[in-house]
């Protein structure tokens, strides 16, 4: 599968792009003693990543900080493939040293963004966040920066102008912004403005992502990107950390790694990208005045998920469901306050819905059914003209 920048740049624009990149690009079978500087992905002839910061040109700093990134491990215990990463940004921000290292780990076939600084002479893995595509890291052209007094970015050779929530310009040197005021909790916009190149011959004037807020944990990669700006509107006054935790839809999915679960790692319904919601009507739910029930989407590593997210009238706080994977009957745990709640969706045509016998429908209508969650299993059914569908959901105790 393509990665999320490789759909921006696609066809002949991504051709120009990644033929530079093999000409010039990492010899995996080559073996390093240190990890290069810069990286060597080239769009025509303007270098991607070039080396950034003061100590881009300093052999020992490169030395200590190779020598750090080799002894990191992944939460799984895999390991950098120092052949195909590279030092993007070494030098010093707000007086202090920092280092951000785009990482290759093949065992997870993972891009890495590993964030250093230096206690002493020792360079140290701070901060690791992790993009569960191979090669994001070399294609992205806005990149998260972790720092006490705020966020800040680092931002690719392509880009001329990084606009800021506000919508003014953010300033910058040597590749890294100053810091930008990203709530802890809210999702804000980014936008880029690329040049042009040959991947991108009219160069881009928006190229938007999102930050879902600094407190989104590592190693969860705070940035989706929101091509159309429908992420924006679909997490408009919605709080990210509800979203992103382990009960929210973004991050109740788990990694599985064969027949165990990995809590440590990025979560299968992490958001990547298209981040979209779709109304399904005003409903009654709670015992209150008729609320907005939208069903929330978005690509993941493993493909499109999707969540039901409730908003009450007169401005109380949204309710959201976990996540489910994307197929013909949606079933959803809905925790309104004091009356858990089961929502099945369906975009089939000409076919009937069956609930078992004495459940409760709150709404009935072609495509969603709401019923209340008993202290049993509840299995649900939809026949269509060849094939039915079950789901089944548990006691909400």
């Amino acid at each position: 599968m393509l990665s999320a920048r490789r759909n921006a740049v696609t066809g002949a624009a991504l051709a120009a792009l990644a033929l530079a990149t093999a000409g010039c690009g990492p010899v995996t079978e080559r073996q390093s003693a240190a990890l290069r500087v810069g990286y060597d992905s080239l769009d025509g002839s303007l270098p991607v990543w070039p080396p950034r910061g003061s100590l881009a040109g300093d052999a020992a700093a490169t030395a200590a900080i190779t020598a750090a990134v080799r002894d990191w491990r992944s939460p799984v215990d895999d390991r950098v493939h120092l052949p195909s990463s590279g030092i993007l940004f070494s030098g010093e921000v707000a007086g202090a040293p920092l280092a951000l290292v785009a990482a290759d780990v093949p065992g997870e076939s993972a891009s890495w963004l590993l964030q250093l600084d230096r206690d002493g002479q020792r360079w140290r893995v701070s901060h690791a966040t992790e993009y569960t595509e191979a090669g994001y890291l070399v294609y992205a052209d806005v990149l998260p920066v972790r720092q006490p007094t705020g966020r800040r970015y680092l931002t690719s050779a392509r880009v001329e102008r990084l606009l800021g929530p506000d919508g003014r310009t953010v300033p910058g040197a040597d590749g890294i912004t100053e810091p930008v005021a990203v709530p802890a909790c809210r999702a804000v916009e980014l936008t880029a403005t690329l040049r042009p190149t040959p991947s991108l011959p009219r160069g881009r004037a928006a190229d938007r992502v999102l930050d879902l807020g600094t407190a989104t944990e590592a190693p969860r990669y705070p940035l989706v990107r929101d091509e159309t700006g429908a992420g924006k509107r679909a997490l408009t006054g919605l709080d990210t950390c509800a979203l992103t935790g382990g009960r929210g839809p973004f991050g109740s999915v788990p990694r599985r790694l064969g027949d165990r679960e990995a809590p440590r790692s990025v979560p299968e319904s992490w958001p990547m990208a298209k981040i979209a919601t779709r109304s399904l009507g005003e409903v009654a739910l709670g015992g209150g005045e008729p609320g907005d029930l939208e069903q929330l989407s978005w690509d993941s590593p493993t493909g499109t998920m999707t969540a039901v997210l409730y908003r009450p009238a007169g401005g109380g706080a949204p309710v959201v469901s976990p996540a489910d994977r994307s197929t013909t009957l949606q079933a959803y745990p809905l925790p309104v306050p004091g009356q858990p709640l089961a929502v099945l969706t369906w975009r089939t045509r000409d076919a009937s819905f069956a609930a078992p016998p004495g459940t409760t429908r709150l709404v009935d209508r072609p495509g969603l059914v709401v019923v209340e969650q008993t202290d049993a299993k509840q299995t649900f059914s939809l026949a269509g003209t060849e094939k039915t569908w079950y789901r089944s959901l548990s006691s909400p105790r």
